[in-house]
C-alpha cells in the first residue's frame, strides 16, 4: 500500500488526488491524534492555515479550516503566506498546529497539505501515519460551543513575518545592512510575491522584480527556482549584483550570479556555512546536507575544516539531524536550505538576506564566494511511468546500478531513489566528465525504464 504522506505532505493533482473530501477529513484526523497525543491537554486549541495562489487553494483551505473546527479547534486563517512564513507564525502565534496548503514547485494544477505542530515543526512520520490510519473512522463530534470558531488575519500576520526575517541580519531603523547592492528578484508568480521583495527592501537593498502577479493559475509557469531562464536574462540587463529565485511557496531559493550563471543550493549552502564558520556561529563547524548533495561541496567543505553528515533526501530528514545534534545549517541542492537560529524549515527569502549579507560584508562578488565550492559533473534523469516502489529491489536495476559503481570507481557516484512527491524515480550520476556523467546516466535511465514499466 502506497503511503498517503510524501517526503512533505500529501501532494497530488488537486480535486483528483487532493479533494475537500479529504482535506476535510485530514483536518479532523489530525486534530483527533493530536488531541488523543496531549498536545492540545488543559486549553481550547488553536491553529493558523495558510497556502499559496494556486486557485484549487482557495477551497482546499476552507476544507482544512472546517475539519478543524468540526473538531474543536479555533482556527485563523492567514491567506497567502510562503510555507516558512506559516511555519515561523505557528511559534510566533503560539498556536497548536499549522497547515499549509501548497505544492511548492509543482505546476499549478497540483496542490499538497502539511502540517506543522506546536513550535513549527514538521510532523515525524509516525504522527503521519496516525493521521491516515484515522481517515474515515468514527469518532464523537463536539456540539454547541464546543465546536471551533474560524477568523481571517487582517494582514499583519505577513508584516510580523517580514520584520522577523529582516531582523536576523542585524536590519533597525538606523541600520539598513544591504544598502549599495541591486538584487534580482523573480517569486515565481508565487507565495513570497510581496514579502520577499519587501524583505529586501526593508533591508535597504535596491530590488528588481519579476513574475511576482500571482493570478492562481500562473504558480511556477515558466517563472522561479525551477525556471531560472528569465532571471538569469534580466540579472545581466538590469545590471545587478545578483539576483534570487524562489518556487511557489517560497521554501526554497536559488542565486543568479553578475554574470548570469546559476548558483545552485549546494553553493548556497557552502557559502553560508563559510559565513557562519567565520563568525564563530556555526554549531560543531558541521554542515547537514542530503545525499544528493553534489562531492563537490562535500570536498570543499573538508578543506575549510568545516565537517559534513549526509541524511536522506527531503528537508524533514536534514532538521531531524539538525535538531538531535544541535547542528544550525543544513540543506538541499535543490535551494531548501535551514538557518536553525531563524526557522523551524527551508525559508527562500530568510536564504537570500543572508546570501546578501554575506555579499555584502565581504565585499566579493557572487561568482568568488560561489567558486570556492566547485561542481563535479552531475547528470541527473527524472524517469516518469514507472513503479517507483520496485526501484530498491528489482535485481535488474540493482545489477544496473553496481556496474555503474565499479566502472566509476573513486572518481564519482551512483543515486538512484524514487521520488517523495512525484510519480517517478530519479538516477543520479556524478563523473569525472560530464560525457561520462551523461552516458552512466542514460544508460541506468534506460534500464528503470525497461525494468520498472507500469
Amino acid at each position: 500500500m502506497v503511503r498517503l504522506f510524501g517526503t512533505d505532505g500529501v501532494r497530488g493533482l488537486a480535486n483528483r488526488d487532493v479533494t475537500a473530501e479529504l482535506a476535510l477529513q485530514l483536518g479532523g484526523a489530525a486534530a483527533q491524534v493530536l488531541g488523543a497525543s496531549g498536545e492540545f491537554a488543559g486549553h481550547r486549541p488553536r491553529a493558523v492555515i495558510g497556502r499559496d495562489p494556486r486557485v484549487s487553494g482557495e477551497f482546499l483551505s476552507a476544507a482544512v479550516a472546517a475539519g478543524l473546527a468540526s473538531s474543536g479547534v479555533d482556527v485563523v486563517n492567514l491567506g497567502v503566506l510562503p510555507t516558512p512564513a506559516l511555519a515561523h507564525l505557528v511559534g510566533a502565534m503560539d498556536m497548536d498546529l499549522g497547515v499549509m496548503i501548497s505544492a511548492s514547485h509543482n505546476p499549478m494544477p497540483d496542490n499538497g497539505i502539511k502540517f506543522f505542530a506546536r513550535g513549527g515543526f514538521k510532523l515525524p512520520d509516525t504522527v503521519e501515519d496516525e493521521i491516515e490510519q484515522r481517515l474515515g473512522g468514527e469518532w464523537e463530534r463536539p456540539v454547541g460551543g464546543d465546536v471551533g470558531r474560524m477568523r481571517t488575519d487582517t494582514g499583519t500576520a505577513a508584516q510580523q513575518y517580514v520584520e522577523h526575517l529582516v531582523a536576523s541580519i542585524g536590519t533597525t531603523a538606523d541600520f539598513r545592512p544591504l544598502e549599495g547592492l541591486r538584487i534580482a528578484v523573480d517569486a515565481a508568480n508565487g507565495a513570497a510575491s510581496q514579502v520577499g521583495p519587501d524583505g529586501l527592501r526593508e533591508a535597504g537593498a535596491d530590488v528588481v522584480v519579476i513574475n511576482a502577479s500571482p493570478d492562481g493559475r500562473n504558480i511556477n509557469e515558466k517563472a522561479g527556482s525551477t525556471h531560472p531562464e528569465q532571471l538569469q536574462a534580466v540579472v545581466v540587463a538590469a545590471e545587478a549584483d545578483f539576483g534570487v529565485a524562489f518556487d511557489g511557496d517560497a521554501d526554497r531559493c536559488l542565486a543568479v550570479d553578475h554574470g548570469g550563471a546559476l548558483v545552485d543550493g549546494d553553493q548556497l549552502l557552502g557559502i553560508l556555512a563559510r559565513a557562519l564558520k567565520d563568525e564563530g556561529r556555526l554549531p560543531g563547524d558541521t554542515l547537514v546536507v542530503t545525499v544528493m548533495s553534489n562531492l563537490g561541496l562535500l570536498l570543499a567543505m573538508r578543506d575549510a575544516g568545516i565537517t559534513t553528515v549526509q541524511t536522506g533526501v527531503g528537508d524533514r530528514y536534514v532538521l531531524e539531524e539538525m535538531r538531535a545534534h544541535g547542528y544550525g545549517l543544513g540543506g538541499e541542492q535543490s535551494g531548501h536550505i535551514i538557518l536553525a537560529d531563524h526557522a523551524t524549515t527551508g525559508d527562500g527569502v530568510l536564504t537570500a538576506l543572508h546570501l546578501a549579507a554575506r555579499v555584502k560584508a565581504t565585499g566579493r562578488r557572487l561568482s568568488d564566494l560561489a567558486g570556492d565550492v566547485p561542481r563535479l559533473p552531475q547528470t541527473l534523469v527524472n524517469v516518469k511511468g514507472v513503479d517507483k516502489a520496485r526501484a530498491g529491489d528489482d535485481d535488474g536495476v540493482l545489477a544496473a546500478v553496481a556496474a555503474a559503481e565499479t566502472q566509476l570507481g573513486e572518481t564519482g557516484r551512483v543515486l538512484l531513489r524514487p521520488s517523495g512527491t512525484e510519480p517517478l524515480v530519479r538516477v543520479m550520476v556524478e563523473a569525472a566528465t560530464q560525457t561520462q556523467a551523461d552516458g552512466v546516466a542514460d544508460t541506468l535511465a534506460a534500464v528503470v525504464r525497461d525494468r520498472l514499466a507500469l
